[in-house]
């Protein structure tokens, strides 16, 4: 589909329609809403093949790549219609009357979740389909009954303008009411969208700095709202010496991937490793790394901010370059620097400066208390992986990193983010900007949604959900004990 001038429209014509759309989408059928879902990933499907290709043209990424995220953009929207459809994501909760409540006789209590108004979402760079304007946000507040104003990412704008096409044209096809959707382009713009007083809730997903500024503009309206930002994470990788004993090469090898995928310019990048200082494993690092290949980056812009985002590193007593080259050319080298953990300790903030790209860090220590030190003092992260043995005593470096990472993980890489039911993609500031809720997987629909209670409400104005009927057959928890249809 070639997009034309008209799909772009600006904010105050984007919040109009949104605002108006609202009350239309809170009261709209969830079979209504898995249908725009489906009709929405039926048009991607259909127009894959120009789609992959203009992505590719714009980001300087694989068409195996691009293809893959393009499979996964349709699954999570695909996935979200039949979360809609379960019903369980509204947490329906029914309190009878009952005179004879131990704390005093209780009202007629019902408790759901209901869409929270129009959301912006600001697409990503780094994945121009899964995180973009049909990525999961997009799909998790159309899910919840949340219009959706979407800030466009410049890297890609021509496929920005051709997704957002097939939105409009399977929303109206499907029927579902006008400003369901709309995409905006441009900075100003994006400050402006975040400040409107119609808007209801943000979410983001790039750089510390820009999601910062969008979040402090967030908190600064007089109606402050929620912010759901994504902002910086290094996911940190610990291998304990038994791990490090027994299979050394293996975890070189994967940790070299896992740090070289996509060019380094995944969220989720192993960007700072734990080693034992005794061991072989440094050096076989340091031959994994020159081994990999480097590759393109998605822009001139990220590519000369992530050779300024090595500068710390390459002048600070006590770290070496241990792989790569200072050298800057138009495609990155993969990089490794190196340094113990007494320099790691005595400067936590500049060596856990996220790089995106091809870098990362090797930190040599040399016992047990000097891990779980440097387990201490990392800041919020999405991610924190442990490599071991099943003999390894670790319980309590894995219970330090559970306070600080979303999600950690065992013998694994961090990159590779499934969506599904489980997953926990989020985590401390700066990770994130609110820990208690994911941007990945079905779970992420929470960040649109908001608790209203009823009390003593006549049936015939209760939602769907609390009706004593159940008309929409869901799992409700009812007095206490769950009721499934």
């Amino acid at each position: 589909m070639t997009a034309s001038d008209t799909i772009t429209v600006d904010v105050e014509t984007a919040m109009t329609d949104a605002a108006a759309a609202a009350p239309q989408l809170a009261l709209s059928a969830p079979a209504a809403r898995s249908a725009w879902l489906r009709a929405i990933a039926d048009r991607l499907d259909a127009d894959a093949d120009a789609l992959v290709d203009l992505a590719g043209r714009e980001s300087h990424l694989t068409t195996q790549r691009l293809t893959g995220e393009l499979v996964r953009t349709t699954f999570q929207l695909r996935l979200f219609a039949q979360t809609v459809e379960d019903g369980r994501y509204l947490d329906a909760t029914i309190d009878h009357a009952d005179p004879d409540w131990p704390m005093g006789a209780r009202p007629d209590l019902r408790r759901v979740l209901r869409p929270i108004g129009p959301a912006a979402v600001y697409a990503a760079s780094n994945f121009p389909f899964a995180f973009s304007v049909a990525g999961g946000d997009t799909a998790a507040a159309i899910a919840a009954g949340a219009p959706v104003v979407l800030k466009a990412h410049p890297a890609h704008p021509e496929l920005s303008r051709a997704v957002a096409g097939h939105i409009l044209a399977a929303l109206d096809e499907a029927g579902a009411p006008g400003g369901t959707f709309a995409i905006v382009e441009g900075r100003e713009e994006g400050r402006t969208l975040v400040l409107d007083p119609r808007l209801a809730v943000a979410t983001f997903t790039g750089s510390l700095s820009g999601g910062r500024a969008l979040f402090d503009l967030a908190a600064s309206r007089p109606e402050p709202i929620p912010f759901y930002g994504e902002l910086g994470s290094v996911n940190p990788v610990f291998v304990t010496r038994a791990a490090a004993a027994a299979r050394p090469e293996r975890i070189a090898d994967g940790f070299a991937a896992s740090m070289t995928l996509g060019v380094g310019q995944f969220c989720t990048k192993p960007g700072v490793l734990f080693v034992p200082e005794s061991s072989a494993l440094q050096q076989l690092v340091v031959d994994a790394v020159r081994a990999s290949n480097g590759g393109p980056m998605l822009s001139d812009t990220i590519r000369d901010g992530f050779y300024g985002s090595l500068d710390p590193l390459a002048g600070r007593d006590g770290v070496d370059l241990l792989a790569g080259s200072a050298e800057r050319g138009d495609q990155p080298t993969p990089t490794v620097y190196g340094t113990d953990v007494a320099t790691f300790l005595a400067h936590p903030e500049e060596l856990l400066e996220e790089h995106f790209g091809p870098a990362a860090l090797l930190v040599r220590y040399g016992s047990d208390d000097e891990l779980l030190a440097a387990a201490r003092s990392l800041n919020g992260q999405l991610t924190a992986t442990v490599h071991g043995e099943d003999d390894d005593s670790v319980g309590d470096l894995i219970e330090l990193l559970a306070a600080k990472a979303g999600r950690v993980l065992w013998n694994g890489w961090p990159t590779g983010v499934s969506v599904t039911y489980a997953q926990q993609h989020g985590g401390p500031y700066p990770a994130t900007t609110a820990p208690h809720f994911t941007s990945v997987g079905t779970a992420s629909i929470g960040r649109f949604l908001r608790p209203v209670a009823y009390q003593d409400t006549p049936d015939a104005a209760l939602p769907p959900a609390l009706k004593e009927a159940n008309p929409l057959g869901i799992p409700r928890l009812v007095d206490g004990t769950i009721q499934l249809p």
